[in-house]
């Protein structure tokens, strides 16, 4: 008799199924992404839910969308992430670095639920009750019907779920979950994409709201095939330094609303808490009357965001100038070095440059191109640029500053946090409203701005 298959190779983008390995996978057309894993024929009893009822076809008219669908967290910076809310019988998928805070947050957001309510069921595969105990401990008081359970057997907890109908699920973390009838171990490619389709079953089939807490890798991205993210209705990344104290919450895919919206998050001995105004947080502790600091605003979707831009110019002493640039584009910052030099005639490659966004921000809009050469002109003059001016403006490779989208909602922000000048392109001052609170200050070209030092 042949030998029975036990192995296949699988791609960790797409979950592209193959008997043999291949260099290029041919769903994703990525390179060396195919890894080996073992298979076991499929139990055709174990594992599987009640089937459900047949269902209906609807016509469109038909379904009703009421805002009582949607469940509050008790956040208001998650529930603007989310597009307004949880929806039931939605999947979520929570993604950051370790240590960041994800199982912190979950477990508040369980808190709120519970409080007003909500039967809730926490299952971890990587903590023990006592762990959670003391974390829980940490963030305050719980009450209601928050229930845990340490478990790494889905067909385990399926049961539970179907036992104890919670509203609220949440899975820390899928990789340490597995179903008995596949053969490869926890955390591989088969056994995160059988896992989170059990899950999808179960939340579709039973509208309750699941969160599932993913690893990521090195490159940042939610460990696990690539097939994981389109299963699921919602991805939220956790973003920022462990070691710093705020945390940026990023929707990167939602099926119930915008994904251009975060959330602002500091950590503290209590757990996170809300930061309503990041503008005020991210300006905290700016210098006085320091040269290359300059104040810019970065739209995050519908929110206004002041921050503050850094540069240092020093004389080098290499035979190629030394370039760094922290939470913002390397590249950007070279090809706007390359206008200084070429439109305005400063030398620049006789110069060391550092740019950095204070706070540990990363922003790559191309909003920021201006303040970043207002920067770093003010440091290579030594002259400080207005404590109570913001300066906004794309700028081109001919020197021109372009217009940027939402000018005035910026410009709105500045006027909320008291600064008096702005410094904006010509042609969105153009198509402004003037107001008598604060300063405009429209430039066509890069000489212009720096005209105003």
């Amino acid at each position: 008799m042949a030998k029975a298959k036990t192995t296949a190779f699988f791609c960790k983008e797409c979950g592209f199924e193959s008997a043999k390995w291949m260099g290029q996978c041919p769903g994703c057309r990525q390179w060396n992404t195919f890894v080996e894993e073992l298979t076991g024929k499929k139990d055709s009893v174990s594992g599987k839910l009640k089937p459900l009822k047949k269902a209906k076809p609807s016509l469109l008219s038909e379904i009703s969308v009421e805002e009582k669908d949607r469940v509050t967290t008790g956040y208001a910076e998650l529930d603007r992430v989310l597009g307004g809310g949880v929806v039931a019988g939605s999947l979520v998928l929570v993604g950051g670095d370790p240590g960041i805070g994800k199982s912190t947050l979950l477990l508040q957001v369980c808190r709120n639920l519970a409080a007003v309510g909500r039967k809730v069921l926490y299952i971890s595969g990587e903590e023990s009750l006592k762990q959670i105990k003391l974390r829980a401990n940490r963030i305050g008081t719980v009450t209601g019907e928050l229930l845990f359970l340490c478990e790494t057997s889905l067909d385990v907890i399926a049961e539970t779920i179907e036992e104890v109908k919670p509203d609220i699920v949440i899975i820390d973390s899928i990789q340490t979950m597995f179903r008995e009838e596949v053969a490869s171990a926890p955390g591989s490619v088969s056994q995160v994409r059988e896992s989170t389709n059990l899950l999808m079953q179960i939340a579709k089939g039973g509208g309750i709201t699941i969160f599932i807490v993913g690893h990521v890798t090195k490159e940042g991205v939610v460990a696990g095939p690539r097939v994981l993210e389109h299963m699921v209705d919602t991805v939220l990344y956790f973003e920022g330094d462990r070691h710093a104290s705020y945390r940026i919450l990023r929707g990167v895919k939602n099926r119930f609303g915008s994904t251009n919206e975060i959330g602002v998050f500091e950590m503290r001995e209590q757990g996170l808490v809300e930061v309503e105004n990041p503008s005020e947080f991210m300006l905290d502790g700016r210098p006085k009357d320091a040269s290359g600091a300059v104040v810019a605003c970065a739209m995050e979707g519908t929110r206004p965001i002041l921050l503050e831009v850094q540069a240092l110019v020093t004389q080098s002493n290499l035979g190629i100038p030394r370039r760094t640039a922290a939470g913002t584009d390397y590249n950007r910052v070279n090809l706007l070095m390359a206008v200084l030099e070429k439109r305005c005639h400063y030398e620049m490659g006789r110069y060391d440059a550092y740019v950095n966004i204070a706070g540990g921000m990363k922003m790559n809009e191309p909003a920021l191109d201006l303040s970043i050469i207002m920067a770093l002109v003010s440091s290579l003059k030594d002259r400080p640029v207005d404590e109570k001016t913001i300066v906004f403006g794309e700028v081109g490779l001919s020197g021109e500053v372009r217009a940027v989208s939402l000018a005035e909602q910026r410009v709105n922000e500045a006027v909320k946090l008291g600064f008096e000048a702005c410094i904006l392109p010509q042609i969105c001052l153009d198509k402004m409203k003037r107001t008598d609170k604060i300063r405009l200050i429209g430039v066509r070209n890069v000489r212009e701005a720096i005209a105003v030092l």
